[in-house]
């Protein structure tokens, strides 16, 4: 590209259900950045949160944003210092911390103080034709995915991180509630992890029957049928929903590990504190990732983990209110993508 655009077309939330394709100015191109021409983006929970409630947990949309943060494309152009070639397919990470604070240098720069994350008001999102991303946070795509599903390496990062931190090993009976797409993705992690039993649960058959298909080896809706386990080894709470929680909790055996994946409400009731002192099980949290995209592409391009699976929809930018309502109307829609440049 020798001239580079000055705006983009872009999806901008300025309300609750009230998005606008719209075009914006692009920020300058930096000497560490890349311009990504945006291939696909998925749509997620937080998408949706945000375009119903104009809120996302504890976040709230302030100004008009662009939403997305789930991203894949081809770079177009890159700063003199950037170090990823013109024309390499991509998927963007799109929170990486500023790089530069104590927590960063730790490398847990998921925890930032200071970081931003695409998609995460007040900072633009992907949902846009192009993109200026840091070339840090643009990882190569092998021919073995394509550009398309480069998108998803994102949620499947959150579900090898959470894997991470569940501390998953060999030989492992693992539960995992919530059959969304991050559950299913964390069951086929889990599985390649080493575990050798992966109990899924939600309330939709449909998506329990993909989890099935995907390598769980047993799945259960907890709205028809107890869930009647005990001695599992490791909890990995996808849901959002602290019933889940509490039912997991109690399936577990003596010295396991509860991991909470899904958006935990701001405060919950019903903490089975002295069951977990009892049998010394250890309750842990995971927020996005740190260090997880190689790991999620490496697992992607292998075959062990099955993205085109779970997608389940496709959308132009001009349709992308109707991707992010799409799930919301049809519970059988898994990962929905929007393909602003095609």
């Amino acid at each position: 590209m020798t001239t580079l655009p000055g705006t983009t077309r872009a999806a901008v939330l300025h309300g609750p259900g009230d998005l606008r394709v719209e075009r914006i100015p692009l920020p300058p191109l930096g000497s560490r950045d890349v311009l990504v021409a945006v291939d696909a983006v998925g749509i997620c929970g937080s998408d949706m949160h945000y375009f119903a409630d104009g809120r996302n947990g504890q976040n709230v949309l302030t100004q008009p944003t662009v939403l997305g943060h789930e991203a894949s494309g081809v770079v177009t152009a890159a700063g003199a210092d950037a170090g990823v070639p013109v024309g390499t397919r991509v998927a963007v990470e799109p929170a990486v911390g500023c790089g530069h604070c104590a927590t960063c240098r730790s490398g847990r720069y998921n925890l930032c103080p200071s970081g931003t994350c695409f998609g995460s008001p007040p900072t633009h999102g992907t949902i846009s034709e192009y993109l200026v991303a840091p070339a840090r946070a643009a990882h190569p795509l092998p021919d073995e995915i394509g550009t398309e599903l480069g998108c998803l390496i994102e949620p499947l990062a959150v579900a090898v991180w959470a894997v991470r931190r569940a501390d998953v090993r060999f030989g492992h009976r693992v539960l995992v509630t919530g059959a969304g797409p991050i559950g299913i993705l964390v069951a086929q992690v889990a599985r390649a992890a080493g575990a050798t039993e992966v109990v899924v649960t939600d309330v939709n058959d449909d998506r329990l029957a993909t989890a099935a298909a995907l390598g769980a080896t047993t799945t259960v809706n907890t709205a028809a049928t107890e869930l009647g386990l005990s001695g599992m080894d490791r909890l990995v709470e996808c849901s959002g929903h602290p019933a889940a929680l509490w039912q997991g909790i109690r399936a577990l055996g003596p010295g396991a590990r509860a991991t909470v994946v899904g958006q935990a409400p701001p405060a919950v009731d019903g903490l089975p504190l002295a069951h977990l002192q009892r049998w010394e099980i250890d309750l842990g949290t995971a927020f996005r990732y740190a260090h997880a995209f190689p790991a999620a592409i490496a697992l992607a391009a292998s075959g062990r983990v099955d993205l085109a699976a779970i997608l389940t929809g496709r959308f132009s930018l001009d349709e992308t209110a109707d991707a992010i309502r799409a799930p919301g109307l049809d519970p059988r829609h898994l990962k929905v993508v929007v393909r602003p440049t095609n």
